[in-house]
């Protein structure tokens, strides 16, 4: 897609985000690592309106990249509508199943230089790559670790404003409660992104997404919206919630 006067870019209402409008509309969030592609994406340069401090007459341009929702839960989410993602510039984020981070870099681009994002991923293989973003993108913390296991890492994670979980696992609620548990502050917010047949292939998805409500209720995480990711995934959903920490001696040890 190119870039210039022909294109506009515009906020999206969630902070961080916007709307690239040209010949095709497009999600984007701002490359915090102008010049630099992170999956082959495509990168629009937009000319900025504000005259250059240098005093020259050659307009700045402002670089965004092309967020594809067939690729993301969390872009397949924002375009399916989702009330709040819950990650606005300067917060923290702690993304469980970060894989190769090609949605990592993009709520790397979201939180900007002031925010964190701690990406947690398994797979060796997949591993490589998260590092080879996140040393370009200063504000991405690379564990490559099991996230059933957040005491192996809690040295290197701060408390943190939102969880994202794409882990995939049929486990999956647990591990976000016991990540909760240790590093999500009270009335924090999680994001988790549900694969139906990963955790029970037989069942049918509206019953898989409401069985695994309740497991997360009963952790002191309380959902207050779900929605499908169709036509970008199918039997898949997104809940989004808050947490409240159990009292102190409630907190089961591992």
């Amino acid at each position: 897609m190119r870039g210039g006067k022909q294109v506009v870019v515009e906020p999206h209402r969630h902070e961080g985000v916007f709307v690239a409008r040209g010949k095709e509309d497009a999600l984007v969030t701002r490359n915090m690592v102008p010049g630099d592609a992170v999956y082959g994406e495509k990168r629009i340069a937009v000319e900025s309106t504000v005259t250059p401090a240098t005093g020259g007459n050659a307009p700045e341009k402002t670089e965004y990249r092309v967020w594809n929702p067939f690729r993301s839960k969390l872009a397949a989410a924002i375009l399916g509508g989702v009330d709040k993602i819950y990650m606005p510039p300067g917060s923290k984020v702690l993304y469980l199943g970060a894989a190769s981070g090609t949605t990592v870099s993009h709520v790397s681009d979201i939180v900007g230089p002031d925010g964190l994002v701690y990406a947690v991923e398994f797979s060796h293989r997949s591993g490589r790559d998260l590092l080879s973003v996140a040393k370009k993108r200063t504000n991405i913390i690379p564990i490559i670790e099991d996230a059933r296991h957040p005491h192996k890492y809690r040295m290197l994670v701060g408390m943190v404003d939102t969880i994202f979980a794409d882990v995939a696992q049929p486990d999956q609620a647990r591990i976000v409660a016991l990540n909760a548990q240790h590093f999500l502050k009270n009335l924090g917010h999680f994001v988790i992104s549900i694969k139906a047949n990963c955790i029970d292939s037989t069942a049918a998805p509206e019953a898989v997404f409401a069985g695994e409500v309740k497991k997360l209720i009963q952790d002191k995480l309380k959902p207050f919206e779900q929605l499908t990711l169709e036509p970008y995934e199918r039997d898949h959903a997104v809940v989004v919630g808050i947490y409240r920490q159990p009292p102190k001696s409630k907190v089961k040890k591992e």
